[in-house]
């Protein structure tokens, strides 16, 4: 099966197939930009628009870093300081960015759906970069290339997630693609973090670290979303990270092979144990930053190539209708 979207607004409606097609392509760019082979020509004359409306750091300078490799001309608009903030509605947004024209518009917002209604109102490609507690699909898709790359494949792993599920985007898209990939994915976290109904997503639910990682082949380890919390979901960081904090009696009850992830940014000591963060033998951390630069040129190519097929038979559409 092709990959025939025009957006990447999620994991939740691509095949396997898709995903491995996309996987396929990021892994080739991994090994090329390690030999510093660049490809200009891919993206040339096209116009990449970052509109970030929440901080952020690794993904924002992914995305821009992996457009100007294909050879786009980038532009990362400062949201913090736009119309938004004046009060302009997203929609009215959409309609300035159509008279701009561009071709590639990557968003991240604090408002799950509000890519998505972004993608309805413009005529150009949409790159979700996460959106509320919706999706964060190139996260996942990065996650995804890292393991493939560590283990030699990407099915029939025991994948632990630990930490806060309830408000990651990124366990999300994580359970989402790992799960099409027949895979056996643990949830580890305190019941406070554990969002309900989550055993419909065919999870096996823990509140205990240790029988969570019982023989795992993967420990990805998630952020405390303490932007998004309100309330008391932790007694104290000490205390979760007692519990809940990856250290090197905790990783013993995995497998002697297994990787150690983070989606960034960590808080040491709270999350993961700083040695078990640097341990060039377990930890994978550095090299999903790399995979990430890797998969959102392979997202942007596939879709670029949508988008000028696309316009193309508009063209010839509008020349037979003249």
């Amino acid at each position: 099966m092709p990959y025939r979207a025009m957006h990447l607004l999620g994991i939740e409606p691509l095949h396997p197939t898709e995903i491995t097609t996309l996987l396929d392509l990021a892994d080739r760019y991994a090994d090329e930009n390690r030999r510093g082979i660049a490809h200009r020509d891919v993206l040339e004359g096209m116009t990449q628009i970052n509109m970030f409306f929440e901080n952020s750091t690794r993904t924002q300078a992914s995305f821009e870093l992996a457009g100007k490799r294909l050879g786009a001309d980038v532009m990362s608009m400062a949201m913090q300081a736009s119309s938004i903030k004046k009060g302009e509605t997203l929609i009215d947004t959409a309609l300035t960015l159509n008279a701009m024209r561009p071709d590639i518009l990557v968003v991240r917002h604090p408002q799950s759906g509000a890519v998505d209604l972004l993608a309805q109102k413009v005529n150009c490609t949409v790159l979700n970069a996460g959106d509320g507690r919706h999706e964060h699909p190139t996260q996942a898709l990065l996650d995804a290339l890292t393991i493939r790359r560590e283990k030699g494949r990407l099915h029939r792993l025991t994948v632990a997630i630990c930490g806060d599920i309830a408000h990651s985007r990124v366990a999300r898209s994580n359970i989402m693609l790992l799960g099409k990939m027949e895979n056996r994915i643990r949830l580890i976290a305190p019941p406070t973090l554990m969002p309900s109904g989550i055993a419909d997503f065919g999870c096996e639910v823990f509140d205990d670290m240790e029988k969570g990682l019982e023989g795992a082949d993967v420990v990805m380890m998630l952020r405390l979303q303490k932007e998004r919390m309100d309330g008391g979901f932790i007694p104290s960081e000490r205390e979760y990270y007692h519990r809940y904090g990856l250290d090197a009696e905790k990783l013993s009850y995995a497998k002697d092979d297994a990787i150690v992830m983070h989606p960034g940014p960590m808080n040491r000591g709270v999350e993961i144990d700083g040695t078990i963060a640097d341990d060039i033998n377990r930890s994978v951390i550095q090299t999903q930053v790399e995979m990430g630069v890797a998969v959102r040129m392979a997202a942007m190519d596939l879709l670029a190539r949508n988008l000028r097929a696309k316009r193309g038979q508009e063209a010839a559409a509008r020349e037979v209708m003249a």
